[in-house]
């Protein structure tokens, strides 16, 4: 009974050590797996370079094909700079991937410097690499060969002018043009038509040429002798009033008769009884013709034009000379009448003129806006550099980098004593001034101590330099800000409103960027008027441009 259940015993035992073993082999090609960990390389070409040569810096990755692999970016690899970052290879093999990627690094100061352990990051798991130690030599100059020279000092440079000479061919050409067609069409002597060649000729000889070309008309032949006799009489009427100075177009027949006749008798016009006569029966028909529907022989009609043109005639010889002072008089008139003309073209080309410039304004403002219009026409300082030829540049050590519209000049800052003794460099450039709202301004410090840079107190003391300039009643708020290479920094922004003489009730918005790291501090700060769309863009403009080298 023992023995068997012994026996029993032992079977239970050996099968449960067969399902271990069992489950163990299984279980291999799992664990297998698992125990490969990934693997990080890195290595340098050189441990030794002159100034402004490169290392490469080369990191190898070996993982899992389904791993994710973040390399380091950006200026991680201070105190030299990153100049260029490469994928440079990327190798399958089953399930395992190799990737490479190749960083060129340089410094422009000699020494001996250590590049920090960077950071690989696998499937959210940080793996350092090792740190190397790498001397930066200078580059030997043979001063007996080439001479040395000072540093020269800043000089101003005047503003370019090519945009204002632009802006001004511009205007010139659109005045050239709207006086060239104001000349063309008002102010210039234009050929004259022949209606206008007629009119300006004398009386007499108008009203033989008007006679002449009557003879020609077809008004006889298409039985149209109301046309013609009112054609006829109009002309002599008209002579009659412009020379003999008689108001005969508004005169009745008996009327202009008695006229004519009392103009004999006082011996002002030296006419013939028979003349008078003739020319009484020619209105006398004219007047049957018109309102009494008479139809006189076409002969009788070509006669009466002859002895209108006698009448006419005859009229002009009995007509005394004119004396000196009417022919003074005259060109008087004439003069004044030109003159009348001259000033009727003035007005004429001055309304057309203020009519293009009006209706022009008013297109402009319907499709740019009033405000545009007015400050692209009347100048505004912030549109002026928005739209002005920006500058792009480096100032301080370490380097801040951002385009402006205008350079931004080197400052001569004092520091007090006790700060001084903390300070080993500071450069600071400016381009306006706070007080004048629009300003732009950078400063690089680097300390003698390797310290953390005080972020807070140096914000502090630009927001008081703020209030003692006239900023009061100051709202501060801040976000974390990135670069463009993305380097991380402090954004302080908000509002106040300036109490200044000068820009009293206005209201002011600012930025201060702060960056830095062990011994040193950049920082930019901007100011501009609240609500001012140009200084808006020029803002936006420079803070996507900003880049800092973070290498003290």
């Amino acid at each position: 009974m023992r023995s068997e259940f012994l026996h029993s015993n032992k079977k239970n035992i050996q099968g449960r050590v067969a399902k271990a073993i069992l489950g163990a082999l299984l279980l291999l090609p799992f664990l297998g797996v698992s125990q490969i960990e990934p693997k990080v390389e890195a290595e340098v070409d050189t441990l030794a370079i002159k100034i402004g040569e490169q290392i490469h810096y080369t990191i190898t990755v070996d993982a899992d094909s389904t791993a994710v692999v973040n390399f380091p970016e950006g200026q991680t690899f201070s105190p030299l700079e990153t100049v260029d970052a490469i994928i440079a290879d990327t190798i399958r093999n089953k399930d395992r991937v190799t990737l490479q990627r190749i960083y060129a690094l340089t410094q422009f100061d000699s020494g001996a410097y250590t590049i920090p352990p960077q950071i690989v990051t696998i499937n959210e798991r940080q793996i350092f690499t090792d740190s190397f130690r790498v001397k930066v030599a200078d580059v030997a100059v043979d001063t007996t060969k080439q001479k040395m020279y000072d540093i020269k000092p800043l000089i101003e440079v005047e503003r370019s002018t090519a945009d204002m000479w632009i802006t001004a061919l511009i205007i010139l050409l659109a005045l050239l043009v709207i006086g060239g067609l104001v000349y063309w069409f008002f102010i210039r002597k234009k050929p004259l038509t022949e209606a206008e060649k007629v009119a300006l000729l004398p009386p007499y000889d108008r009203a033989l040429l008007e006679l002449k070309k009557l003879e020609n008309s077809k008004y006889l032949i298409q039985d149209e002798y109301k046309q013609y006799y009112s054609e006829l009489t109009n002309i002599v009427r008209m002579y009659l009033e412009e020379d003999v100075h008689l108001s005969a177009m508004e005169s009745t027949t008996s009327e202009l008769i008695t006229k004519l006749e009392m103009l004999k008798d006082s011996g002002e016009l030296k006419l013939g009884d028979d003349t008078i006569h003739q020319f009484q029966k020619i209105l006398q028909t004219a007047d049957l013709v018109k309102f009494a529907k008479s139809k006189p022989a076409t002969s009788v009609a070509e006669q009466d034009r002859k002895l209108v043109e006698e009448i006419v005639v005859k009229t002009h010889e009995a007509l005394p000379e004119p004396t000196e002072e009417d022919l003074m008089l005259n060109e008087e008139y004439l003069a004044e009448l030109g003159k009348k003309k001259q000033r009727k073209r003035i007005y004429w080309a001055a309304a057309i003129f203020a009519g293009i410039v009006f209706f022009g304004g008013a297109f402009s403002v319907a499709y740019f806006g009033f405000k545009q219009v007015k400050d692209t026409v009347f100048g505004y300082p912030t549109k002026e550099l928005l739209e002005g030829e920006w500058v792009s540049s480096s100032y301080g050590f370490p380097p801040i980098q951002l385009e402006t519209p205008d350079v931004l000049v080197r400052q001569e800052v004092k520091l007090p004593k006790e700060t001084e003794e903390l300070i080993k460099q500071l450069q600071a450039f400016s381009y306006g001034s706070y007080v004048g709202i629009f300003s732009v301004s950078t400063s690089s410090v680097t300390y003698k101590a390797e310290s953390e840079p005080d972020f807070d107190t140096a914000i502090g003391a630009i927001l008081s330099n703020f209030e003692q300039l006239g900023l009061k009643n100051i709202i501060t708020k801040q976000e974390e800000f990135t670069t463009q290479s993305g380097v991380k920094g402090i954004k302080t922004f908000g509002t106040g409103n300036l109490e200044t003489p000068a820009q009293k009730g206005k209201k002011a918005k600012y930025n201060i960027l702060s960056f830095g790291g062990k011994g040193f501090m950049q920082q930019v700060v901007i100011t501009w008027e609240d609500g001012d769309e140009y200084a808006e863009q020029i803002v936006e403009r420079i803070l996507n441009s900003l880049d800092v080298k973070t290498q003290a």
